[in-house]
């Protein structure tokens, strides 16, 4: 009787031990981790004394929203200088008048010298005046370009120190503070939230039975819960042997922030 026992106990440990280890079928829920679509950790582009960060842990950000600023004095006294310099109009102002004076002057000496009033070498030295003059407005006119130009750099050289966030999302860590040096440590980390990325191991049985486009229903744990359509991205090419099992990625839309990044999850894959 001891014996039967025994022998009962080991097959029903047996046949537990081969379902654990029996891969689901498709269609079954496997384990999965919701995470941030991307995280960025935002740098300065240039090195400078940190002047002011203007959002904390937690906020909601905007892509090109302000996020930090470096210190800038010198950088808004140039751009000051630079739009004065752009706006400056009387060196071409002053330029027109006098061309404008040497072609009438041209033209009076023209007449004269048909009327004997004046030598031919007086009038070659109006016209040589004259266009000196046009020469004159064509610098005076690429010089304002040329102002321009550095109006514009001057301006890049401030924004450059102006940090703006590059996606819509969430600071979940500011690593500086102000009056720190910068040399391009991270200001701030982001993470964009919407859409989320879902990350499952798959058994190697599913192998060739996923592909990208598919969608699948994920079911965050409590206390979110839930069930939401997700869309597969991924499929790794490359098995892991040791767990037999291979990598799928799928996107999961989140508009409104409504679901955190770094839930535990179940993936419902579909079924053919």
């Amino acid at each position: 009787m001891r014996f039967a026992w025994t022998l009962l106990l080991a097959a029903t440990l047996a046949m537990a031990t081969l379902t654990c280890l029996a891969p689901p079928a498709q269609g079954a829920e496997l384990d999965c981790l919701i995470e941030p679509y991307r995280v960025v950790n935002v740098s300065a582009p240039v090195d400078g004394l940190l002047e002011r960060v203007v959002v904390e842990r937690g906020d909601m950000v905007k892509s090109g929203q302000l996020l930090a600023a470096l210190e800038s004095s010198v950088q808004q006294v140039m751009l000051s200088i630079a739009k004065a310099r752009a706006e400056l109009e009387t060196p071409i102002e002053s330029s027109k008048v006098r061309l404008d004076y040497a072609i009438r002057k041209v033209a009076s000496n023209e007449k004269l010298l048909e009327e004997h009033g004046i030598s031919e070498r007086e009038v070659d030295d109006t016209r040589a005046q004259r266009d000196l003059s046009v020469i004159a407005l064509v610098e005076a006119r690429d010089n304002k370009r040329l102002a321009e130009l550095d109006l514009k750099r001057a301006e890049a050289e401030l924004e450059v120190r102006l940090i703006r966030s590059p996606i819509n999302g969430v600071v979940m860590e500011r690593l500086l503070s102000p009056m720190e040096q910068t040399k391009q440590t991270p200001i701030v980390k982001l993470a964009q939230l919407d859409p989320l990325r879902v990350e499952v191991f798959v058994p190697i049985s599913l192998l060739g039975k996923i592909s990208v486009g598919m969608s699948a229903d994920v079911l965050p744990e409590a206390p979110v819960g839930g069930t939401h359509s997700a869309r597969v991205t991924v499929v790794d090419r490359v098995v892991d042997a040791a767990s037999g099992t291979f990598g799928v990625r799928l996107e999961l839309p989140n508009s409104n922030n409504r679901l955190p990044a770094g839930l535990k999850c179940r993936v419902r894959l579909p079924s053919r």
